[in-house]
């Protein structure tokens, strides 16, 4: 077998090894705003902005749905805390992940918080008027 030969399998395997390693999306990123109970995200085609209750989130990057409608994204989540927040204060921030489905108009996701604390299922529908109930 050439050389050539060999590199053209080489980069033909290579090129397999990608494909199965990067999940399948169906190219276009979710984009827009979804409202729910104790919830409100903001989906934008770079980034995306989610607020509880009582704490924060984003989104880095954009959502792109695999074939079925899921995805998994990385952002962090900013617990809140009741009262004002006190001049200088620094929010404690926590990697996660966000794993949901969008199916129609429908959104339904988990955060999962680093150290255990996960949240959700939160079911969101899109245009829809959130329902924030601000701790005190």
């Amino acid at each position: 077998m050439s050389i050539g030969s060999r590199r053209a399998i080489a980069a033909a395997l290579a090129l397999a090894l990608a494909a199965c390693a990067t999940p399948h999306t169906t190219g276009s990123p979710i984009v827009g705003s979804f409202g729910g109970d104790h919830i409100d995200l903001v989906i934008g085609p770079l980034d995306s902005q989610i607020h509880y209750d009582c704490a924060e989130g984003a989104i880095f990057g954009p959502v792109v749905p695999r074939g079925d409608g899921s995805f998994v994204v990385g952002g962090r989540h900013t617990p809140g805390h009741g009262g004002p927040e006190r001049v200088g204060e620094t929010p404690t921030s926590y990697p996660a992940l966000y794993r949901g489905r969008k199916v129609g108009d429908e959104i339904i996701f988990t955060v999962e918080v680093e150290g255990g604390n996960n949240l959700g299922p939160f079911t969101l529908v899109r245009n829809r008027e959130s329902r924030l109930t601000r701790c005190l």
